[in-house]
């Protein structure tokens, strides 16, 4: 076999590893077999080459646990050259491979295998050294020449070798450094300061005439003493660092030069500054004499190559030096869909257009980067006024608000929330204050940064523990201000400041926490901590989580758009399926709600487990409270007693009565009406005055089944659009899934919305009689911002007794076997209503029996809705034409009189004395000239994330061969690959 061949050929391999990748091999080849349609897009000899590397990375991970780190075998680097992979359709295939074999890798080397695998965490690192990567080239490019500029007597070919050299030596000494300063918390903001920390070694050292800057005259160093530029602070101004840890991180790169590097610092300060360092501050900076002069730079080279090759077997899955070339060919081209891992390559991509103005030319040496254009006045570095939006550049926008806006703040409550605690029935500041500090202490400690951060605590200086407990402070000073704005909200609404319903309420405060503590990890965008790793944490779900984000967002004003978008985000991804997955304390609501669906929910075992107590919590993360008040715990359990909220029910317990969601009677009898925050966490079976008697459940699942019918609705618009489908086809489409929500709820039921979507898109197509296949809607939605290959390659289905396939149990069918097989069974019914001759909002009223009767909250099913526009909202279905509105940071721009006639806008028209009709013609005539026009638009107006997707959709990847129904039924029988 492929995995026999590889290992005794391409890979030296022990016995113990080649046994192991044999075996696991064996008891998956079926699975392969069975599932070859539905895995990959290429011809089945690829297929099972990715197959192949799957099975070897899971033994190089898992199998190898017990042995010493030299001795673990072979990595990722090495496996994706031996079955020629790139890194983008390894991180393709793998996630499909868990879902088919999950089973047997729980056999083989028990449950917690997906915790150890750290596929996520490797997934992460690469997209933050990608980042890094673009982030060091586009500076590098800025700040030096490629050439020294000497005529004639050297070779061009010498001085662009030689620069390359500086080039290379610089994310050398980087890789090295960020390996050596923070290999257990690794994370995008510390790595980028480091990488700043090289490029001011690189200015003090790298020779005078390879500067694409005058120092002296440079406005982009524009900190300045009587002694010179100061270059720390100036950098941190240009990269939005930090001077106190960059100077920090200056000094590790520094002592790393001297420890491994053997250079020695110049003394006489006076003599380094005649050359390098002259118009420099030398405060706070070290000069190594001769430290890149040409033989000194080539032994540097020799030394930070072997230093960093003996590290990588241990620490590295990859080479990350390929990440400074984009021309590497293990990068690939393309990206994973969603937005998860962005990966340069041969193809032009929009990112890599605002990251690099020129393209790459053939490198002369392995790592030398794009040919570098200067700008008209030779000072690129200076020109440029703002770096375009980057993962690098938003992390240090969002960490400056951390460091400018929470950081300053008090770690205690302020006097006016210590106000409301008191005001409660009984004073809740003790309980606030230990509950957040079990809470956090859980989520901010070495267990949650893996095997590398328990070491690093115990053999290192406790730099780790350092930045975990500045974290901490951070995610706990924000907790506190948006829960003092939060108070004074609902004091103003209940026209009182007794909030004991609210502040008295678990869930709500473990919710808040987690939010808090995610904006802090994402802002410095940890590698081993990312969501929804703190509802694990906290023990809460992500229902739970999915209720105080709005308001979350509505009471920090401060909050950055970038932190705004990826709450956003998060929302997005607990609707979408996160809440509708086993565990979720979504279904403890709609059980309530809805009793017809609680054998269905019992049958699959989809209940949440309760809470994890604060005390269990404690005891299991050993978590000392110092000297704050213990909190009124009950019976300490063991450790092995606290229980993951996402473990799925197997006991038909009463969900009725739940502590957890326990609210005081009489706070609701007190107040008129329950405000949204204290009915959304309240109990379910309790009644909601403000709602006309209908319990809590009834209230906060028709809350979320209106974002459900919300998310949904924007998703149908974008898809019809890209298929270029009728209003008529959007409507019915859109009435099915409102039906299906309110009749057959159940389809949902651990699985993605975008399934039911798809699958209502080509039923109403079919019942309709258009002639659209699977394929064609499949081929749009890999174009979608959120589309994920599993959505349609793995669709969740629980087989029962009498299932036509004599399937039973618990499986993942791609979408089409799922559509055929549980799909059109299930919404037949409701399909045949919207077909030709009917209006798509005939059926307003369900019909009876069955899970027919509908939520009590639920409206009568209504037309599609006026869904605001999107920004930049495109304005074809064919062309990439944008309409944005004019940003208020280029208002000023376009008001000066000299500058007003560059820019043309809404209204105005492309010629004098012409009519709007004229125009429009104009403009159109011009987009469908089809002549190509030289030189490079400007999308700073309306550049956004919608534009990128949409320009790299024109390059991206052919769609896997797909099945072609046909016309006449909705259901076939015939599966092919989706």
């Amino acid at each position: 076999s492929s995995v026999q061949l590889m290992c005794s050929r391409k890979l030296v391999l022990d016995e113990s590893t080649t046994r192991q990748a044999m075996q696991l091999f064996k008891e998956t080849k079926i699975i392969l077999l069975s599932s070859m349609s539905s895995l990959g897009s290429g011809s089945p000899e690829e297929i099972e080459r990715s197959w192949c590397a799957c099975v070897l990375y899971c033994v190089s991970k898992l199998g190898n646990a017990g042995k010493a780190k030299e001795d673990r075998g072979i990595t990722l680097r090495q496996i994706l050259r031996a079955f020629d992979l790139k890194i983008v359709d390894f991180f393709k295939e793998m996630p499909q491979f868990c879902i088919k074999v999950g089973f047997i890798l729980t056999g083989l080397y028990g449950s917690d295998w997906e915790k150890r695998l750290e596929l996520q965490e490797l997934q992460a690192n690469l997209v933050h050294l990608c980042s890094l990567g673009r982030h060091y080239r586009r500076a590098y490019q800025e700040l030096f020449l490629l050439n020294d500029g000497k005529p004639a007597n050297n070779s061009s070919e010498l001085n662009v070798q030689q620069a390359s050299e500086y080039y290379d030596f610089g994310w050398l000494l980087f890789l090295v450094l960020r390996n050596q300063a923070s290999s257990a918390v690794k994370n995008l903001l510390t790595s980028t300061t480091e990488l700043v920390s090289v490029l001011a070694v690189l200015i003090i050292h790298i020779p005078v005439r390879l500067r694409n800057f005058s120092i002296e005259d440079s406005s982009c160093f524009a900190k300045k003493s009587d002694k010179g530029v100061n270059l720390i602070a100036s950098l941190c101004e240009r990269y939005l660092t930090s001077e106190d840890e960059l100077s920090k991180a200056l000094q590790k790169t520094n002592i790393l030069i001297k420890d491994i590097l053997k250079k020695k610092p110049c003394s006489d300060v006076s003599e380094c500054q005649q050359g390098s360092l002259s118009f420099i501050d030398p405060e706070g900076l070290t000069f190594f004499k001769n430290f890149l002069e040409e033989d000194s730079l080539k032994s540097s080279l020799q030394v930070l190559e072997k230093e960093y090759v003996n590290g990588l077997d241990t620490k590295g899955e990859l080479d990350a030096r390929m990440f400074a070339n984009e021309e590497d060919s293990l990068l690939g081209s393309g990206s994973l869909s969603g937005g998860a891992l962005k990966l340069p390559g041969t193809k032009r991509k929009y990112d890599d257009v605002m990251a690099s103005p020129t393209k790459s030319t053939a490198s002369r040496a392995p790592m030398s980067p794009p040919r570098f254009c200067p700008s008209p006045n030779g000072n690129s570095f200076c020109n440029s006024k703002m770096a375009p939006f980057t993962p690098v550049s938003t992390a240090m926008t969002t960490a400056k608000w951390l460091r400018s806006a929470i950081s300053p703040l008090p770690s205690k409550p302020s006097g006016e929330l210590l106000r409301f605690f008191s005001a409660c029935d009984k004073d809740v500041t003790d309980d606030i204050t230990c509950r957040a500090a079990i809470i956090l202490g859980a989520i901010f400690t070495g267990s949650s940064f893996g095997e590398r951060m328990c070491t690093s605590l115990r053999n290192t200086s406790g730099m780790d523990a350092i930045w975990t407990e500045q974290r901490k402070m951070e995610a706990l000073k924000l907790y506190y201000r948006v829960l003092e704005s939060m108070c004074r909200a609902e004091s103003q609404i209940l026209s009182g400041s007794n909030l004991t319903s609210l502040l008295s309420n678990e869930r709500f405060h473990r919710c808040m926490i987690a939010c808090s503590a995610e904006l802090v990890l994402a802002t410095h965008k940890t590698v081993t901590m990312m969501f929804p790793a703190v509802l694990e944490k906290t023990g809460i779900t992500a229902f739970d989580l999915s209720k105080v984000i709005e308001s979350f967002v509505r009471h920090e004003d401060s909050l950055p758009r970038e932190l705004k978008r990826h709450l956003n985000s998060l929302e997005e991804r607990l609707l979408e399926s996160m809440a509708w997955e086993k565990g979720s304390s979504m279904y403890n609501s709609l059980i309530v709600a809805r009793p017809t669906l609680s054998a269905e929910i019992n049958r699959l075992g989809l209940l949440a487990e309760p809470m994890p107590s604060l005390d269990a919590i404690a005891v299991h993360h050993d978590i000392s409270l110092g000297g704050l008040p213990p909190l009124p715990f009950h019976k300490q359990p063991d450790k092995d007693e606290v229980r993951s909220p996402k473990r799925a029910c197997t006991e038909r317990r009463n969900v009725l009565v739940d502590n957890s969601f326990r609210s005081p009677v009489k706070d609701v009898i007190k107040s008129k009406f329950l405000p949204p925050l204290q009915s959304a966490f309240a109990s379910p079976t309790r009644p909601n005055p403000a709602a006309g008697g209908e319990t809590c459940a009834e209230t906060g699942i028709g809350v979320f089944l209106s974002k459900i019918t919300k998310l949904a609705a924007i998703r149908i618009k974008c898809l019809c659009e890209r298929l270029q489908l009728s209003q008529q086809i959007l409507e019915r489409v859109y009435s099915l899934v409102q039906q299906i929500i309110s009749q057959q709820t159940a389809l949902f039921f651990n699985r993605h919305i975008d399934q039911i979507i798809l699958c209502c898109i080509y039923g109403v197509a079919k019942i309709s009689q258009l002639a659209l296949t699977f394929k064609e809607i499949i081929f749009s939605y890999r174009k979608q911002s959120q589309c994920k290959p599993q959505v349609f390659r793995s669709v969740y289905v629980n087989w029962p007794s009498r299932s036509r396939s004599g399937k039973i149990g618990e499986d993942h069918v791609d979408i089409i076997t799922f559509y055929n097989e549980v799909f059109i069974p299930t919404v037949k019914p409701l399909l045949v209503d919207l077909g030709p001759g009917t209006s798509p909002n005939r059926n307003n009223e369900p019909k009876s029996g069955g899970d027919a009767a509908p939520f009590p909250e639920s409206p009568r099913l209504s037309r599609f809705p006026n869904l605001p526009d999107m920004s930049p909202k495109k304005v074809s279905a064919t062309h990439n034409v944008y309409v944005s509105p004019l940003r208020s940071s280029k208002m000023d721009t376009l008001l000066s009189p000299s500058s007003k006639s560059y820019y043309a806008c809404v209204g105005e028209s492309t010629h004098a004395f012409q009519s709007p009709s004229k125009d429009l013609n104009a403009i159109n005539t011009r987009l469908n000239s089809g002549k190509k026009v030289n030189g490079r638009l400007n999308f700073d107006v309306v550049s956004d994330l919608v534009v990128a997707r949409s320009l790299s959709d024109q390059n991206g990847g052919s769609a896997a061969a797909m099945a072609v129904f046909g016309t006449r039924t909705p259901v076939k029988g015939e599966q092919q690959d989706p």
